[in-house]
């Protein structure tokens, strides 16, 4: 195992203070981005989208239940799976607290899929979730947020528009963020990311990124390749 050195606890308490400092530098800088993030400019979302929820039909402006903010997942799960992606999965785990909190903020939260909602529902009630999640198979939303790709969004070299850049992407789906703000009947596009702008959701990184090995990961065949559903950990 490739553990820390071992020293006296005055030589630790120093070198905690040292790294302490940097960490204050880190939630300064954090603050300053997240005010800049709060600058963006926005855009006005000119479709009607409508979802299907468990109490029927459903649009873009309903998801906010009235509230100013609403978040969105970008929930990878293809029609044709028989389960949602387990890397979303592990986000997922969260969802169900934080909504809890997020509606005293202004702020709705819901997952979005292209799966058909029987699928969703299924899928949810396996893994004892109970955060709203809606399917958008019947309309372009996933597409328009480029989470999901048709064949034609490739381009001669196989590549999509992900995370704001023409990249290669193995699966059809894959996760995002997207956050809007309500002004009268308008709803407005303010925010969306990818990737590793996704990092912040994950609690269980955030677990592991105190720990002396951290994530871990190095060594696998890709990052996050040890992931499961929750009730897949210990099975054969």
């Amino acid at each position: 195992m490739n553990r820390p050195k071992i020293v006296s606890r005055d030589e630790w308490t120093a070198a905690r203070k040292q790294l302490l400092q940097r960490e204050k530098e880190l939630d300064h800088l954090r603050d300053a981005l997240s005010a800049e993030r709060r600058d963006l400019p926005c855009v006005k979302v000119e479709k009607d989208y409508v979802f299907a929820g468990p109490n029927g039909r459903v649009s873009l402006r309903d998801l906010f239940e009235g509230r100013r903010q609403l978040i969105v997942y970008h929930f990878m799960f293809d029609p044709s799976w028989d389960q949602g992606c387990k890397s979303c999965s592990l986000v997922a785990d969260t969802f169900d607290g934080a909504s809890l909190h997020l509606p005293a903020r202004d702020v709705s939260f819901a997952a979005v899929s292209r799966a058909p909602l029987a699928k969703i529902e299924a899928f949810k009630k396996r893994m004892g979730w109970r955060f709203a999640w809606f399917s958008s198979a019947e309309t372009d939303f996933n597409y328009d947020y480029h989470v999901s790709f048709r064949q034609e969004d490739r381009d001669a070299a196989g590549a999509v528009e992900y995370n704001y850049a023409k990249t290669q992407f193995p699966q059809p789906e894959a996760p995002g963020v997207s956050v809007f703000l309500r002004d009268g009947d308008d709803v407005l596009h303010t925010y969306s990311t990818y990737a590793r702008g996704l990092d912040s959701l994950i609690a269980t990184y955030a677990y592991l990124d105190l720990t002396p090995l951290g994530r871990n990961e190095k060594d696998l065949p890709h990052t996050m390749s040890w992931v499961r559903h929750h009730d897949k950990y210990g099975a054969t």
